[in-house]
């Protein structure tokens, strides 16, 4: 009967996942995630000295100035992102993830990838959604690091930096996370 419970919930959770990346993509305008992006990437910048450092070297930025995460023993998260090549936003894309473990709350935040060299940025530009985990390797950046980077430090394709969280989200648990282009409003 466990067992059974268990298929339920993983099916559920995948269900989800599918119910959210079949979502229009006109959840947001393309101006709105613009916006909302550059001042995202000017807080994170002013907040990490050394995310700017990279920023500088990067191939491209994709940035999720706003990721919703909730839930309750299963859980999702998505938000609406802008990719920016030398400093003009190229493409637009959707993260969503869905999970399942000892979990319960609700939080708010950002996150930016720095894609630092042409083959990461070009596997997510081929990927049909891009998983994090498979493809290129993905170094999280904590602020203690984000101080300390220098362009003689780089060693990874691509660097994550997660900022500005609000809410409480507790918990263990499993969670796949996908990136996909989308086409918002105008």
């Amino acid at each position: 009967m466990r067992r059974m419970s268990l298929r339920a919930v993983l099916l559920f959770a995948m269900a989800f996942v599918t119910l959210l990346s079949a979502q229009p993509a006109s959840a947001a305008s393309a101006s709105d995630i613009d916006t909302k992006a550059t001042a995202a990437l000017k807080k994170l910048y002013r907040h990490t000295p050394g995310a700017k450092v990279l920023g500088e070297k990067a191939k491209g930025i994709l940035i999720f100035p706003r990721i919703v995460k909730g839930g309750f023993i299963i859980g999702g998260q998505w938000g609406d992102g802008a990719l920016r090549e030398g400093g003009k936003t190229v493409s637009y894309y959707r993260s969503i993830a869905a999970s399942y473990g000892l979990q319960a709350g609700l939080q708010a935040y950002g996150y930016v990838l720095m894609f630092m060299d042409e083959s990461s940025l070009a596997y997510l530009d081929k990927s049909e959604g891009w998983e994090i985990g498979t493809g290129p390797s993905v170094v999280i950046v904590d602020k203690g690091m984000g101080k300390s980077l220098t362009s003689t430090t780089l060693q990874s394709g691509v660097y994550a930096f997660i900022f500005g969280q609000k809410g409480l989200m507790a918990g263990i648990g499993l969670q796949g996370s996908k990136i996909t282009k989308i086409t918002p409003d105008k």
